[in-house]
């Protein structure tokens, strides 16, 4: 079972943007159809139960209500699309389906800054 904040168009404000001055969020733009997110979608479960107490780790299933507008004004171009947030803004992103120890460096990499 994930421990991800499942998001929404209008959650994401107050989840994201506002939860982003605190700490870290991670939030996985993801769609029911698309293979490669059914295969990170454990991985990232498991990577985020080590870094809960820095990153809050949420989902956005981008086919759900009017979700597809945040994934265009993000310019999101396929999927799985993980993207960071910090003080409101997206600081890095990656597509597709990685490995446990590329999302440990990505996560790494925000968190020594």
């Amino acid at each position: 079972m994930s421990q991800a904040i499942t998001l929404s168009l209008a959650s994401f404000p107050s989840e994201v943007i506002d939860a982003s001055y605190n700490k870290l969020v991670l939030v996985d733009f993801w769609a029911d159809w698309c293979s490669p997110c059914l295969v990170i979608a454990p991985i990232l479960d498991k990577v985020l139960k080590e870094y809960e107490n820095e990153v809050i780790y949420t989902k956005l299933e981008v086919d759900e209500g009017e979700n597809m507008k945040l994934a265009g004004r993000y310019k999101v171009r396929g999927f799985p699309t993980i993207m960071l947030f910090r003080d409101g803004e997206e600081i890095d992103r990656f597509s597709g389906a990685k490995p446990a120890q590329f999302i440990e460096h990505f996560l790494d990499a925000q968190l020594d800054n």
